[in-house]
C-alpha cells in the first residue's frame, strides 16, 4: 500500500484517535452548555413533535384512541414507504447508491421515514383538534413536556452509548484486520485469542457506562466546581465545537476502507457477539404472505446507523447553540458575562424582562428563604457574549464543507453505472443457486434437451473460483472434442470446471 493521503487517512491510529476523541468533545459540549442546566421545557424541532404525539399531551380516550390510531398509521406508513419508496426507489433505482444495493441500510431508512411521517400525522392530528376547537392545550409542536436538563441528560447518555458502541467497533475491526499489517501485532494476538473481544466489550461497556450514568443523573461530579472557570466557554465556541463534532462523526464514515460503496470482503462483527449479522425470522400468514421474511441486521450497518442517530442529537446541540438566547431558558447575564441558572419553579412561571436581570434578583430577597433571589440560582463559567448570528453561522462552515465532500464521495464513486442495474448481488453473497433438472431448463431458456446445460453457482467463499457444472445426455460428453468419441461412453457425466471469478 503506497504510503499516501489515504494511508494515513485510514490508518488503524487515526481511527481509533477520532473514534474516541468524540466522546471527549460530546461530553465538553454537555459540561459548557447552558441548556444542560435549564429548568424550562424542552423543545427539539420534529423530534419533539413525535416525542409528543406519542408519549404526552393525550386530553382523553377518545381523543387518545384517535392519536394512538394515527401514529400507528404513521408507523406502519413509514415503514413502507421508508423501504419502497425511499430504499428501493430513490436509492436503489434512481440515485444508484451501492451503499443501498439490495436490502442494505433498509433498516436505517425505515427509520427515518417513521420519524419524517411522525411528523407529518401530527399535523393532520392537529388538525382534527382545531376543526373540534378549544383544545389549543393538546396541539402537537416541538415542547415535549420535559425539562431541558432532564432532556440533556438522557441525550448525554444516549450519545455516550452511541458514541462508545461506534469507538468500540472501529477498535474491534482494527484489531481483527489485516489491511495494515505491521500496526499492532501484539494487540491482535491477544484481541483474538478466543472470546476476549467478546468477554472485554460486555465488561467495560457495563463498568464504564454505570459510571457515566450515575455521575450525569447525579450530579455527583459538578463541571463548573472542577474546572474553576479554566478556560470558560462562550456561545461562539461552543457553536464551533457542535460543528466539529459533526465533522468527526462523518469523518469516522468517510475513514472506512470500504467508503463510499461498502462493497467489500470486510465484514463488522456486531458488538459483543461473535458474528457480523443477525438473522430473525418473521411469523408470517400463508392466506396473506406467499413467502418467508427474515429480519437481517449487519455489524456495519448497524455501528454507522447508530451514528446517525448520534448526528440528529449533535445537530440539535449545534442549533442550541447558534439560537441561543438566555432569556429563553430561564437564564440571565451576571458580572463578566456569566451565566446563572434561575431554579425556582414559581419563579419561571412569573418570570419577565424585569425579573430575570442581575440587578433585580440581587437587590431583592425571596419570601420563603429571606435571601436574594440570585442566592438560589445556579451560577456557571459558561459565558453569553452577545455575538451575532452571522459570527455563530461560520462555525457551521466546516460542517458544510464536510458534508459538501460526504455526499460528493457518495455520488461520483459510490454509484452503480445504468449498465450495471441488476448487477448488483455480485457483491459478497452466501448463497447457493439451487440446481435445476433438464426440463426446467429447457422451459426457461427454450432449448432441446440434447444441448448442454449450464448452473452456475455462486462460490460459498469469496476466494472461490465459480463453478460451471456441465451437464450432458447419456451419448454425449462434455468435454470431448470430436462427436465420434461420444458413442464410446455410454453413462452421463459431469465436469466441474473452475472458471475465473468475475469480479476478480
Amino acid at each position: 500500500m503506497d504510503k499516501d493521503f489515504r494511508y494515513y487517512f485510514q490508518h488503524p491510529w487515526s481511527r481509533i484517535v477520532i473514534a474516541y476523541l468524540v466522546i471527549f468533545l460530546n461530553f465538553l459540549l454537555f459540561a459548557e452548555d447552558p441548556i444542560s442546566h435549564s429548568q424550562t421545557e424542552a423543545n427539539v424541532i420534529v423530534v419533539g413533535n413525535c416525542f409528543s404525539f406519542m408519549i404526552t399531551k393525550y386530553p382523553g380516550v377518545g381523543w387518545g384512541v384517535l392519536k394512538v390510531i394515527l401514529w400507528l398509521l404513521a408507523i406502519v406508513t413509514g415503514l413502507f414507504a421508508g423501504k419502497l419508496l425511499f430504499h428501493q426507489r430513490l436509492f436503489g433505482h434512481v440515485l444508484r447508491l451501492k451503499m443501498f444495493r439490495e436490502d442494505h441500510g433498509s433498516w436505517m431508512t425505515m427509520f427515518f421515514s417513521i420519524i419524517l411521517f411522525l411528523f407529518i400525522f401530527s399535523h393532520i392530528y392537529n388538525l382534527f383538534l382545531l376543526m373540534a376547537g378549544g383544545m389549543s392545550t393538546y396541539i402537537i409542536n416541538e415542547y415535549m413536556n420535559i425539562r431541558n436538563e432532564s432532556f440533556m441528560k438522557v441525550a448525554a447518555v444516549g450519545t455516550w452509548m452511541g458514541d462508545f458502541v461506534t469507538a468500540w467497533m472501529v477498535t474491534d475491526l482494527m484489531l481483527q484486520d489485516n489491511q495494515y499489517p505491521e500496526w499492532g501485532k501484539p494487540a491482535r494476538r491477544f484481541w483474538r485469542k478466543g472470546n476476549t473481544r467478546i468477554i472485554l466489550f460486555w465488561t467495560v461497556l457495563f463498568t464504564l457506562t454505570s459510571v457515566v450514568v450515575l455521575v450525569i443523573t447525579t450530579d455527583w461530579i459538578s463541571w463548573d466546581k472542577l474546572n474553576r472557570g479554566f478556560l470558560p466557554s462562550d456561545e461562539a465556541s461552543r457553536a464551533f465545537l457542535a460543528s466539529f463534532i459533526l465533522v468527526f462523526d462523518l469523518l469516522i464514515v468517510m475513514q472506512d476502507w470500504e467508503f463510499p460503496h461498502f462493497m467489500g470482503d470486510v465484514d463488522v462483527n456486531l458488538p459483543g457477539l461473535p458474528t457480523a449479522h443477525l438473522q430473525f425470522r418473521v411469523p408470517y400468514f400463508h392466506r396473506i404472505f406467499k413467502e418467508e421474511y427474515h429480519i437481517h441486521i449487519t455489524g456495519k450497518w448497524f455501528n454507522y446507523g447508530i451514528i446517525f442517530l448520534v448526528l440528529i442529537l449533535d445537530l440539535n446541540m449545534w442549533k442550541n447553540q447558534i439560537f441561543y438566547q438566555p432569556s429563553a431558558y430561564g437564564q440571565y447575564i451576571g458580572p463578566g458575562k456569566k451565566i446563572y441558572t434561575v431554579e425556582d419553579a414559581e419563579s419561571l412561571q412569573n418570570l419577565n424582562k424585569t425579573t430575570l436581570t442581575y440587578e433585580w434578583r440581587s437587590n431583592n430577597t425571596d419570601p420563603y428563604t429571606n435571601k436574594t433571589y440570585v442566592e438560589g440560582d445556579m451560577f456557571l463559567h459558561s459565558r453569553f457574549i452577545g455575538a451575532s448570528l452571522n459570527v455563530k453561522c461560520l462555525a457551521f462552515i466546516p460542517s458544510i464543507m464536510v458534508f459538501v465532500l460526504f455526499g460528493f464521495f457518495i455520488l461520483f464513486f459510490g454509484r452503480f453505472k445504468k449498465s450495471e442495474l441488476g448487477m448488483e448481488n455480485k457483491d459478497k453473497t452466501y448463497t447457493r443457486i439451487k440446481r435445476k433438472s433438464l426440463s426446467e431448463h429447457s422451459k426457461e431458456m427454450s432449448i432441446t434437451i440434447e444441448n448442454l446445460q449450464a448452473v452456475v453457482e455462486e462460490p460459498l467463499c469469496l476466494h472461490e473460483p465459480t463453478l460451471i457444472s456441465i451437464k450432458t445426455k447419456s451419448s454425449e460428453i462434455s468435454n470431448c472434442p470430436s462427436p465420434s468419441l461420444a458413442s464410446e461412453t455410454p453413462r452421463s457425466s459431469e465436469h466441474c470446471i473452475p472458471t475465473e471469478d468475475p469480479e476478480s
